[in-house]
């Protein structure tokens, strides 16, 4: 812009940017004024008296109508009448609203200004992205009021001349309302707020720092609420039968309910041929950056998502190339509460420098800062997490090169492994993994050891339907990178299995493994040591499936293999012996087990696994779990209190090995106290359980697996100490919890109807007991298989509920029928056939014909 020299003797031709543009009766100061004016030689006309000068009639500043659907606003509509109406005081009220970018501060002001716009003398709007500009604005406004007075004058004014005299109509004035429309910076209004003493002024900014030296507290716009995104689309779109509410809310949740997205997508929609609400979800997921920077006809190509924070992201990367480097890199992890942690030593800048370009992000709005106690790395103390817009996310990384990407990518990865901890077991890491987990899904390749860690924490955490899920990305990732036969493959399809198992399916994880170790076999070799765990769990599963018998036979065919491969005292074989030793008493030889445990924990003792290098158990785990599942079949051969005893010794090892809080040591009183109920002490046992519970709760988490399974103990003993009723109040609590945690069908939550169907027949209503016994045996035998041992004990409940309900005969004829089942299945001297043959004598005897039960 050419200025008047100080000699007006030669003036030069002005060219005077910034005139009003008329569009109808509406006068904006936009970015495209070109009005140039050539002042010929002569006398320049002043500008009139700004006492003078009043409104014309008809004149509004606004740039345009505001836009007809909008929803979700009422709130923030309200703050703004709230400041700018209702606020009493002399001088001028000023109201900046912040946000980020394409989060409707624009249209908020317009839609205020507009339905405001008849208690103003005066509407006037100004776009404010730096200091040329807002002049500008406010030399449109000296002509727009001048021109019906003295518009030669108005024209021959300079930039300056004008704007001046248009704040010093403003000081003078009250009555109108100014919008500052996206002030980049804080200073370049600064002077111009100085200097006004009337009125109102409106600002709208993506910049959330310096306000408060205004006296201004900024009105932060959050997106949109779901429900009213939903409403936008829908009104957007068009008739119920062009969207489902489904698929609206399915667009909502990929746009991030930004309602510059929302709004340009269905724009998109309504105006492009053959574009359907289903096909632009199929583009946006496959082709997101090019729907992100696609204009509908007719529209604006400068208010579309990527345009919009491409200005501000170029200005971050010339004033802080950190900041912008920092940007790319976040937008690879999950969108939201990322522990600011993760990005120290990024690019080695110091934790200060990460700090300054945090801070430049946040008060541009592209990333969101919130102090959090509880939800980061470090749980006892505050934590700073920072969140970016997944649409922010989507535009930076399509504005790189694959090879840019690839690299960031990279980078995230790196950051997070380096904060990602060992021993995802250890609930004492479990916060860590929580607050990385929604990170680590999404950066860590799915071949990383990082990942693996991420599956053991959620199986250890007790997300067993989560670990699953993950586990089988990995080994579909395996399978189409590596073959189908590869052994990191085999790998994960083995641990796969497991985790199938663990989530409650132990007839699939059988099956699984069964399917897989043939293919070990032979890729592998019949004896390596990989093929042999395989055998190993599979032998496990088997177990865990219901049949305990062939579980028993599988480990004692692998044992003696183990012994010759690996050697007889390498850890591997231990626990084969081990596991060997439990599903011999799961088939029904208590003693057995007692012996054989007591025979291998001396060997336990005396091998050292830190001989054996690609062994990851430690050696004082296998003791432990030794000594105590020797006490626990010790109490099941029949000694309960022995068993009690061992554990009550145990315990105190546990605490000072692992901790009073280590979930093993947590496991060793819990099983201390059934056995101390066992003993016969069963009000000591319901103390001891209630005493544990939360601590479970609060170590591992109210829902946890094993929190469950104490719960679970708790109401058995609490009826076992005489309150039957209490007992049925608490499995009745407990079920719904086992439904939604495990699931309808988990073997935890058929348990749990079963002995919720016992407490009700024990609290006085036999007839409710046996219909949810009969209820529940069906549904059983579809998931266990009609000869699981739970089934067998279903049925033996089944039977006695149902003569305690008045039909002696049946219960008769039930128990005759299961016994022989029983005597298969448990083996004739499992310490469950004498209870069922006592039962079947007694319900003989009640039918009134004790000459047939067979002695």
């Amino acid at each position: 812009m050419t200025t008047r020299p100080d000699n007006p003797q030669k003036p030069p031709d002005v060219q005077m940017d910034g005139a009003a543009r008329e569009q109808g009766s509406v006068y904006q100061a936009a970015h495209d004024q070109t009005i140039t004016q050539i002042i010929q030689q002569g006398t320049q006309r002043p500008l009139p008296q700004v006492d003078a000068v009043q409104v014309p009639p008809g004149l509004s500043g606004l740039p345009r109508r505001p836009a007809a659907a909008f929803i979700g606003r009422d709130a923030a509509l309200t703050a703004l009448r709230q400041t700018l109406r209702d606020t009493t005081g002399t001088g001028v009220i000023s109201q900046a609203v912040v946000g980020l970018g394409g989060v409707g501060k624009s249209e908020l002001a317009l839609q205020y200004a507009y339905h405001h716009r008849q208690e103003y003398r005066l509407v006037w709007w100004i776009d404010a992205d730096g200091p040329d500009l807002i002049r500008a604005g406010l030399v449109a406004l000296a002509r727009a009021l001048t021109c019906g007075i003295d518009s030669v004058a108005a024209e021959q004014a300079t930039a300056e001349e004008a704007s001046a005299w248009a704040l010093s109509w403003l000081s003078t004035q009250a009555g109108w309302l100014i919008i500052f429309d996206n002030v980049e910076e804080v200073a370049d209004i600064e002077p111009y707020l100085a200097r006004l003493t009337h009125g109102h002024v409106l600002i709208t900014t993506r910049r959330d720092v310096g306000w408060q030296q205004l006296h201004t507290t900024p009105l932060r716009l959050d997106l949109l609420p779901r429900p009213a995104s939903i409403t936008l689309l829908s009104d957007l779109i068009g008739p119920p039968g062009n969207a489902n509410a489904s698929g609206l809310g399915e667009l909502a949740e990929w746009l991030g309910d930004l309602p510059l997205a929302l709004t340009q997508a269905g724009a998109y929609i309504t105006r492009t041929p053959r574009m359907s609400l289903t096909r632009y979800l199929d583009l946006l997921k496959t082709s997101p950056a090019r729907m992100y920077a696609a204009a509908p006809a007719g529209g604006d190509v400068e208010r579309v998502v990527a345009r919009v924070w491409m200005l501000s992201q170029a200005r971050i990367h010339a004033v802080s190339p950190l900041a912008g480097n920092l940007l790319n890199v976040l937008a690879c992890f999950a969108p939201d509460n990322l522990p600011c942690t993760v990005l120290t030593g990024f690019h080695d800048a110091d934790e200060l420098q990460v700090d300054e370009a945090l801070a430049l992000l946040a008060s541009y709005s592209l990333i969101t800062l919130t102090t959090s106690l509880g939800q980061g790395l470090t749980p006892a103390h505050s934590e700073d997490l920072v969140s970016v817009h997944r649409l922010i996310q989507a535009v930076t990384l399509s504005q790189l090169t694959p090879t840019q990407r690839d690299s960031v990518r990279h980078n995230a990865a790196d950051l997070l492994l380096a904060v990602l901890r060992e021993d995802p077991g250890n609930p004492s890491n479990w916060s860590v993994y929580r607050s990385l987990l929604p990170h680590a899904r999404i950066v860590l390749p799915l071949d990383s050891a990082g990942l693996r860690q991420v599956v053991d924490y959620l199986s250890a955490s007790g997300d067993y339907t989560a670990a699953v899920h993950l586990q089988q990305q990995i080994h579909t990732h395996a399978t189409s990178t590596l073959g189908v036969d590869h052994p990191h493959t085999l790998a994960a399809r083995h641990n796969l299995a497991s985790c199938t198992g663990q989530a409650g399916d132990a007839a699939a994880a059988r099956d699984q493994l069964a399917a897989l170790l043939p293919v070990r076999e032979r890729v592998l070799g019949a004896e390596h040591p990989h093929t042999l765990s395989t055998r190993h769990y599979l032998a496990d599963w088997t177990g865990q499936a219901g049949d305990a018998a062939a579980a028993r036979d599988q480990l004692a065919a692998l044992l003696p293999v183990r012994e010759r491969v690996l050697g007889a005292e390498h850890p591997h074989t231990l626990i084969t012996r081990h596991y060997l030793a439990d599903w011999t008493g799961q088939a029904g030889d208590a003693a057995a087990a007692r012996d054989q445990l007591a025979a291998l924990l001396p060997i336990h003792e005396r091998v050292n696994c830190a001989e054996h290098p690609h062994v990851q158990i430690p050696q004082h785990y296998l003791i432990l779990m030794a000594r105590h599942f020797l006490a626990d079949w010790t109490g099941k051969a029949g000694d309960a209190a022995a068993a009690r005893d061992q554990l009550a010794a145990l315990l105190p090892i546990h605490e000072r090995v692992d901790g009073a809080e280590h979930p093993h040591t947590l496991n060793a009183r819990n099983m201390l106290a059934n056995w101390t109920g066992q003993a016969g002490d069963a009000a000591a046992a319901r103390d001891q359980l209630a005493a544990l519970l939360p601590v479970r709760e609060r170590v591992l988490g109210a829902e946890h697996p094993h929190t469950l399974i104490t719960r679970h103990y708790l109401a058995d003993w609490t009826g076992q100490a005489g309150d039957a009723a209490a007992a049925r109040d608490q499995l009745a609590a407990l079920l719904p919890i086992h439904e939604r945690v495990d699931g309808a069908e988990h073997p935890h939550t058929l348990n749990a109807r079963n002995m919720l169907a016992n407490w009700i027949g024990q609290a006085g209503d036999a007839a409710a007991a046996r219909d949810q016994l009969a209820a529940l045996l069906p549904l059983q035998e579809r998931v266990l298989g009609a000869e699981h041992p739970h089934i067998l004990i279903t049925r033996h409940l089944l039977a006695n509920w149902t003569g305690q309900a008045g039909d002696a005969a049946a219960a008769r004829d039930q128990l005759t029928a299961l016994l022989p089942l029983q005597e298969r299945v448990l083996g004739a001297e499992h310490p469950h056939i004498p209870n069922a043959k006592g039962l079947l004598a007694f319900w003989t005897e009640q039918a009134g014909d004790a000459g047939s039960s067979g002695g």
